[in-house]
């Protein structure tokens, strides 16, 4: 396990190298950069619907719609649904009820926290990028079609995130992050799908967020983007 660590390290190392050292990985970067800095400006002229479901134990506690959109380059949401799962018609009656409501009051505050962390990876700052570059956190990995930017300590301390880039659009394809909410015992993993709008605007379709201490999961779903008249 040591020698496959040192092995792993020695690769990372190689890979940052490459970046520093080689102007056409350094201009990929800059391009990546500069792509993540117009597509803020791009999705800032749209609004969409976002599907948000909490399951908690593997049981779905909750569902809400929002309409969002974003100010002052952070995402604001209006709630404009609110249906709450049922437990199997009206057995256990007005208690058992209010011990549902109870257990997703309870994890409500936990779920908001790890629902802001997400965004801060899935809508990142693009100065970041530069931030990881040059305190040698940052790998970029070449592949077929894509390219694979993996980066320690992108957002906190002893993170990793791997983005997924197409290579010609210069966009996110996927991300998966694994980070922690306040204490790195508190795991909490993320992945994300984006895809393109028809005027090259990229978005996140889908994100799903696993915090592995209260086994709480969020799962956002967004469609219909309309432009903002």
């Amino acid at each position: 396990m040591r020698l496959r660590n040192i092995v792993v390290a020695m690769l990372a190392l190689a890979a940052t190298v490459a970046v520093a050292q080689n102007p056409q990985m350094e201009e990929k970067l800059m391009a990546i950069k500069q792509n993540m800095v117009k597509n803020k400006q791009q999705l800032a002229q749209y609004t969409w619907t976002q599907t948000e479901t909490i399951g908690i134990k593997g049981s779905t506690k909750d569902t809400k719609v929002y309409q969002v959109r974003m100010v002052n380059g952070q995402q604001q949401k209006t709630e404009v649904a609110d249906e709450k799962a049922q437990s199997g018609g009206r057995q256990g009656g007005r208690m058992k009820q209010r011990i549902v409501e109870k257990k997703t009051d309870e994890y409500k505050e936990y779920g908001q926290q790890i629902g802001g962390l997400a965004k801060l990876y899935t809508t990142p700052d693009p100065d970041r990028l530069m931030q990881a570059k040059q305190s040698g956190n940052l790998s970029l990995v070449p592949g077929s079609g894509t390219i694979s930017l993996v980066i320690k300590s992108f957002v906190q301390p002893g993170d990793q995130v791997t983005f997924t880039i197409n290579d010609q659009t210069k966009s996110p394809v996927s991300v998966e992050i694994n980070t922690y909410l306040n204490d790195p015992k508190s795991k909490v993993m993320i992945s994300a799908q984006f895809a393109d709008l028809p005027d090259g605007t990229n978005h996140v379709t889908t994100a799903t967020i696993n915090g592995e201490q209260k086994q709480l999961v969020i799962q956002d779903t967004n469609s219909n983007y309309q432009k903002i008249m």
